[in-house]
């Protein structure tokens, strides 16, 4: 860049020599020669342009590839409290448009920007090379560009981030409405839904509006100046070339001087008139890098506190196999904020048993999960695996040793056998997914598919029954073979038939630790222990029968159900 730029600059001192030396001089055999290095200015700055553009188009990728990959990974890295604060259309927004904006400015404009100071200060030594006092004229108008770029980049800095946060907020409107369509139909509420986009579609729009007022009221003031500048240098510089004595004071200048000067400063106009637009395009892209820095320095609550990377301590135990399934909560409490959602819940179960959870909508069954996975830390107590506390193993390893079935099914838009292979790829072999589609009762349905387990399932498995979803959900916990499984409610969506059948499938599963959350009796009759919890607290634990006798809340809901 800075070799094309200096060919540019050198450009204006041949063309003072062809009407200096050639047309006034007479000096013609020197004419080739000059010729000669106009042609050869041309074709530098072709190589040397081009080398730049490509050069700065690679650097700009790469740079905005990496920038969205860290992105990516640091927001995969936060916990689960985290993106329980904020929506998925704005994280969305992150990673593409505010991506987009730094790879703008590590890009095309940062590279303009260098280019405008670089041409900037070689114009003015240039020019002042000429004459230092006719200098001054275009030195002022460029100063007071400058101040006028700043007063602009001031106020379009707020406005900036005001257009990207209600970019971020249509952008969910739209990606929620969209994901919940069948919803929004089956209420008619696609009026209120238009009227609730068209809001925000409407605040965007005068978001942008107010960009263009400050952009107007700015930008052709540094274009009147770049005119007045042309026309002062060109007026004072004709009298200084034609009077044969210069006004007082000042140096004097030729014919091909004057040319080169107002060649000069022709080259100075660009990067003024540049000023505005790439004032524009930094206000934007500083906005965007506030915005990323806000996820950058948000921490991870929960993190690897695992003493176990020592190298005296055995690979084995990172494997998820070398772990039998013993757990034990220890006077476990939960609060999220002011709210309590567990108190002193304690309980045990052995490798190989299965757990059942019974208990209202809200009382805590759920949460009882996710503090086991680690999803979220306890407040109070210690919930421990193996007699280890889970805080002390490594995380990848404690959350391979449970395969959880959701209450909130998720499929992801690939095929069945990809989704039953999730995170286990290179692991599970196509024999263990035709397993797991039995076990799961899938095959029935699975099997009189076009494509059978290559078929492609849509976005959160759309073309699915809410049956078949689950069932395809089961399977993928089968097929991962670990020595905790978890269903929180998996059979919700499935016939008395096929839920029983399940059933059956379960407790024929022999050396791995079963933990099932219900509101069905008929789910957890047959679990080694059952617990009822209430409001957060453990009320009730026993067998179906003990529970039975004890004649509480498990016999109230035995009752209500048969």
């Amino acid at each position: 860049m800075t070799a094309g730029t200096m060919l540019d600059q050198a450009a204006p001192l041949i063309v003072q020599h062809i009407v200096d030396d050639v047309l006034i001089g007479r000096k013609i055999e020197v004419l080739n020669f000059l010729l000669l290095g106009i042609l050869s200015i041309g074709v530098g700055r072709c190589i040397f342009q081009y080398t730049k553009e490509f050069l700065c188009d690679y650097a700009g990728s790469k740079i905005a590839s990496e920038v969205r990959i860290n992105l990516f990974q640091k927001i995969q890295s936060l916990s689960a409290n985290f993106f329980d604060g904020i929506n998925s259309g704005e994280l969305m927004s992150r990673v593409k448009d505010d991506v987009d904006r730094i790879w703008d400015i590590a890009a095309f404009m940062g590279i303009l920007i260098a280019e405008v100071f670089i041409r900037t200060v070689t114009t003015v030594f240039f020019m002042m090379r000429i004459n230092y006092q006719l200098a001054i004229i275009p030195i002022l108008g460029m100063i007071a560009s400058g101040i006028i770029a700043i007063l602009m980049e001031k106020q379009l800095d707020n406005l900036y981030g005001a257009v990207a946060q209600e970019g971020s907020e249509m952008n969910n409107t739209a990606a929620e409405n969209l994901a919940g369509v069948r919803t929004v139909k089956a209420f008619a509420r696609e009026g209120f839904e238009i009227a609730k986009f068209h809001k925000h579609n409407q605040k965007f729009y005068e978001l942008n509006i107010d960009l263009s007022r400050v952009f107007v009221k700015y930008n052709p003031l540094i274009q009147m100046i770049t005119r007045i500048i042309t026309v002062l240098s060109l007026l004072l510089g004709g009298l200084i070339v034609m009077k044969e004595n210069p006004l007082q004071g000042w140096k004097k200048m030729s014919v091909g001087e004057l040319m080169a000067f107002i060649q000069y400063v022709g080259g100075m106009i660009w990067p003024m008139e540049m000023l505005g637009w790439l004032t524009n395009g930094l206000s934007s892209a500083k906005a965007s890098v506030k915005r990323l820095n806000k996820i950058y320095e948000e921490t991870p609550q929960i993190t690897d506190q695992s003493q176990l990377k020592d190298e005296e301590i055995p690979e084995a135990l990172f494997s998820p196999f070398d772990i039998s399934g013993d757990i034990s909560f220890e006077h476990v409490s939960y609060a999220a904020g002011d709210r309590k959602i567990l108190d002193d819940v304690s309980f045990d179960i052995k490798a190989g048993q299965t757990l059942g959870i019974m208990g209202a909508t809200g009382s805590g069954k759920t949460t009882l999960i996710n503090l086991l996975k680690r999803m979220y830390d306890v407040t109070d107590g210690s919930i421990k695996l193996d007699g280890i506390d889970i805080r002390e193993l490594p995380l990848p390893a404690l959350r391979r040793s449970i395969s959880c079935v959701m209450q909130d099914i998720f499929l992801f838009s690939d095929t069945i056998e990809g989704n039953i292979r999730l995170g286990e790829r290179e692991k599970i072999t196509m024999a263990q997914v035709r397993s797991a589609l039995n076990q799961s009762h899938s095959a029935e349905f699975v099997d009189k598919m076009a494509d059978k387990e290559q078929t492609v399932i849509g976005e959160r498995g759309l073309g699915l029954s809410g049956g078949q979803k689950q069932r395809i959900t089961i399977a993928r916990a089968l097929a991962r073979k670990t020595p905790v499984l978890v269903l929180d409610d998996s059979t919700s969506a499935l016939d008395t038939e096929t839920e029983q059948e399940i059933q059956g499938v379960l407790a024929d599963l022999k050396g791995m630790t079963k933990i099932i959350i219900a509101h069905r009796i008929s789910a957890v009759r047959k679990a080694d222990k059952i617990i009822v919890l209430d409001k957060g607290k453990l009320v009730e634990c026993g067998t179906h029968d003990e529970l039975m006798k004890l004649g509480g809340l498990y016999k109230e809901t035995y009752d209500s159900q048969y």
